[in-house]
This record gives C-alpha cells, structure tokens and sequence, in this order.
C-alpha cells in the first residue's frame, strides 16, 4: 500500500510538473490577482503565462462553482503551491463573468456577418422590386420578394454579399497585387452587389471556400406570394434589387470563448482579409479581426489559437555571386518571421474570423497561421 501511495504522489507530482512546464509560467507572475471590471480572461492569462491561450493548464475546475470556468469581477485568484490557478474567494456571484475577449470589438463580426457557399446563396429568396418602383428602400417601405415561402408574420434577415473567399495552387504574385491575389494561393474579390469594384468573373481563378455577406435588415412577411410582399422594418442601409433573404438568426453566438491551440494547419492557412474592409495594407496591431482561410470543415473551432508567421523574402546572394563576371548569385529564400498570435472566435466551414491578440509586427494580407509551439 505505501509502495502504491508512493507511485501515485510520484505521478501526481510528475502531473503537476508536466502542466507548469506546459504553461509556462511568466517569471513575474503574481501569486494573487484581484479581477476588475474591463478585464479579459486572455489579459488576466498573460498575467501569468507566456502562453495565454494554454490556460486550462494551470486552471484549477472548483467543482462546487457554479460555471467554474467563468470568472467575476471581484474574483480573487491565487496561484498555489501546485502552479494551479484557482478563485480564493467569490464575493459576487450575481456580477456579469469577464469575456474571454472584449466583445464589443468582434460585435460586428458576431451579429452582422456571415459566409456560406455561393451555390447555397444563389438558392436563398432575393428582393425583385420595391415599392412605387423605387431604386432604394428605407424603413416602412414595402419590399417584393421572389422565392420566398414564408407565412404573413415571419421575420427575415436583410444579407448583401461582399467577398467571394478563394484558394488557388498559383505562384505568390508581385506585392502590389497583394489586394486581389493574396499570395497566389487565397483571392478576395468583391461582389457583383459593389457598383464601384470589378466583377468577380474578371479576376480568375481558384476554388471558392466561402461568400461573406452582411446582414442590413430585417423585413416581415405580410402577403404571400411569388413575388411576396414584405415590410421593412429595420435596415441600417438602403435595401436594393438583388438583396438576399436569410432566416433570422437571435441567437448567432456562444459568448464565451475558451482558447486553445490549434491541433492542424489546412494547406494554404492564410490571413485573407481585414476588419476595416481593406484588401491590401497591414492590420496596425492588436485587437483587429482578420479572415483566416481556415473553417469548421478543418478542425477549427471557436478559441482556436494560431501563431502568424510571415513568409521571408526571396533575395539574391550576392556572396556567391561572381562581379569580375558580371554574373549574379543564387536566390535564397529567407525564414518566416514569427509575427504574433491570433484567436478563432466565429467560423464558417471554410473561413473562420480571428481576432489578433498580440504581435511584434503589423500583420500583412496572405500572413501564413501556424500551430503555436
């Protein structure tokens, strides 16, 4: 019995050890932290690890806690003798839990956004008409619907696309077509609905993994029909011929996020796109969103964590180079660099939205995602 007693504080203590070395505890970790209103589970992590998103290593799951993976303001945690994180007194309970992230910046992406398949977008019911043969509609207006089958009272989102998400086996292009051909291997183009930006049919090629459209309104049926007839009743911009209708979607999103790291990288794991609707530039720091060519359909799921690396320049060694020749040297190309991290927080089958959550250096379109060491 000692022998066995042995063995199994032996392996407890190799457990523990495996853990701490796993999280990696930062060398000025407080040994208690008192949470605050405006917190984030992320920044309180990175109070205590080198790798944030490796959390539930070090988190110590208080059964008798109601959620023990929710903490509140007021929250004291301590970190043990055993490296493991745990609430050392709960005062308020009935407090609002601190967000994984901070939700009020990836809103938009939760609420407004979705992608889906150009195929399945092409079947969805589109607006045909508006009232007195208006070009626009705003809210009050009638709207005329085809393909709509749907009973008076039921409500519809308002979608309009805006990216056509593609991946392609072609070469990485000249830096200055960075905005549509995105390292050769992911393109976004713009959708026929962007009367300022060229047809998608124009720019080539690819395998199309995704159609972001974005959610403008929201109309009740009030008369079957082919067309329908149904009210707009809210919109935050005109509604227009060629508009699709979407089932309403309450709830879109599961607030609460745990990180992880990613298990695998699909070929060609690229950042495609930005928050602020640029497609050629450099995101300026952290807590921007980011596309990522990357989806349910690859292992990628909510809190998945990535590290972006982006890939070196190809140069010419002048060294080996000949001058008396005239003759020039090899091309060599240089390592990636590692440029920061970036966390999963709504995907789609094969394009998911990231926010990125620290870095050393801006991250740049076609940015290649790794799985974080």
């Amino acid at each position: 019995m000692f022998k066995k007693a042995l063995a199994l504080v032996a392996g407890l203590l190799v457990t523990l050890a495996a853990y701490a070395a796993g999280a990696q505890l930062r060398a000025d970790h407080p040994s208690t932290y008192v949470v605050k209103k405006g917190d984030t589970l992320w920044g309180i992590s990175a109070r205590f690890l080198k790798k944030p998103w490796l959390w539930p290593e070090i988190w110590d799951v208080n059964q008798q806690v109601r959620n023990p993976h929710l903490i509140y303001p007021g929250d004291v945690l301590e970190l043990g003798v055993d490296n493991r994180l745990h609430v050392a007194q709960r005062p308020q309970e009935e407090a609002n839990p601190i967000p994984t992230i901070p939700l009020d910046r990836i809103a938009p992406f939760l609420h407004d956004l979705r992608v889906m398949g150009s195929d399945e977008l092409a079947q969805t019911p589109y607006v045909v008409a508006v009232e007195e043969d208006q070009p626009r509609a705003v809210e009050g207006q009638f709207v005329y619907v085809r393909g709509l089958n749907a009973a008076p009272g039921q409500r519809f989102a308002v979608a309009r696309p805006s990216h056509v998400y593609r991946v392609s086996q072609g070469q990485r292009p000249h830096p200055y077509e960075v905005g549509h051909l995105l390292d050769g291997n992911v393109e976004v183009v713009h959708g026929p609905w962007d009367e300022n930006s060229r047809n998608d049919d124009m720019w080539g090629n690819g395998k199309e993994v995704g159609t972001e459209v974005e959610i403008i309104g929201v109309v009740k049926v009030l008369k079957q029909g082919d067309p329908a007839t149904v009210l707009l009743t809210n919109a935050k911009m005109e509604i227009r011929k060629g508009d699709r209708l979407l089932p309403v979607d309450d709830q879109p999103y599961d607030p609460t996020f745990y990180p992880h790291p990613a298990r695998s990288v699909p070929p060609y794991g690229r950042v495609i796109a930005f928050d602020n609707g640029m497609d050629s530039g450099s995101v300026e720091g952290p807590m921007s969103v980011v596309a990522l060519s990357a989806g349910s359909a690859d292992g990628v799921d909510n809190g998945t964590t990535f590290s972006v690396f982006q890939p070196g320049d190809e140069i010419t060694d002048d060294v080996a180079g000949d001058s008396r020749k005239r003759s020039f040297g090899p091309h060599v190309q240089l390592p990636e660099e590692f440029i920061g991290h970036v966390m999963v927080f709504r995907t789609f089958e094969h394009v998911s939205y990231g926010l990125v959550m620290d870095g050393i250096r801006p991250v740049q379109m076609g940015d290649d995602v790794q799985v974080p060491e």
